[in-house]
């Protein structure tokens, strides 16, 4: 069966699951802690925050990806950011669809990244109240968001993804431990690992079950992400994938 699980984010960037499909088991222990590169000069906290913030931002497709192997579908993903003049980190609406239903986003979601004391990034996720459809689009019109503010958003613990700069525009990262819940499949929690860097993004979210097997996403490896204009169209064969809800 295909795998249709992507993020950012958390995720993704994100988050955990949220159009994720079985594809088989993996080894247990695929939820380790995310390691910070090896420090080799000294980081100033929040000195790369605009670095990050530029290769998050953007539309990204897996179209080449999904061509290349049948296992992965074409899908589409957008992040922008929204209440630029807030003081408390950055704050980034995401939207990511299937090319087949791009009016029917699977994930929708809030991202606020803010600095960590060791010069790392932590990309917290949000879900939005009510639902979610009425906002479709506001990546690229954010007056659909009205006046929704940080207080009506839900945080979900423990799916935060912590991100270090490895690279002059590169950031790797990920969820840290098992402390991200998914009930998906029969899962108990959830993984996300991220590389972030201006061509485009990798996103790799999993679940497993309490005894660490993986019980839902790609086994294979990551989906990977090409930067494409903000108005691209989805290839003609792009089929729509059978979606689980979480």
């Amino acid at each position: 069966m295909r795998v249709a699980n992507v993020v950012l984010a958390g995720c993704v960037m994100a988050g955990a699951a949220g159009l994720a499909m079985a594809q088989g088991t993996a080894p247990a222990g695929e939820a380790k802690k995310a390691a910070a590169p090896a420090v080799t000069e000294a980081v100033t906290p929040g000195e790369h925050l605009d670095e990050l913030l530029s290769v998050m931002e953007g539309s990204f497709s897996s179209e080449k990806q999904s061509k290349a192997d049948p296992e992965y579908f074409e899908i589409h993903l957008h992040m922008t950011r929204i209440w630029k003049d807030r003081k408390d980190g950055a704050w980034l609406y995401v939207e990511q669809a299937a090319a087949a239903a791009l009016e029917k986003p699977y994930r929708q979601r809030i991202y606020h990244v803010v600095v960590l004391p060791d010069g790392g990034y932590q990309s917290d996720v949000y879900t939005l109240p009510g639902d979610p459809l009425k906002v479709t689009g506001a990546w690229k019109d954010a007056s659909k968001l009205g006046d929704l503010k940080p207080e009506d958003l839900k945080k979900k613990d423990g799916c935060g993804v912590v991100l270090h700069r490895t690279a002059k525009g590169v950031f790797d990262g990920g969820t840290e431990g098992n402390g991200c819940a998914s009930d998906l499949r029969g899962a108990a929690y959830a993984t996300s690992k991220v590389h972030a860097e201006a061509s485009g993004l990798r996103t790799w979210d999993q679940g497993f079950d309490k005894d660490g097997k993986q019980v839902w996403g790609a086994v294979k490896g990551p989906y990977q992400f090409d930067r494409v204009a903000d108005d691209a169209k989805a290839s003609p064969e792009a089929k729509m994938p059978h979606a689980d809800g979480k």
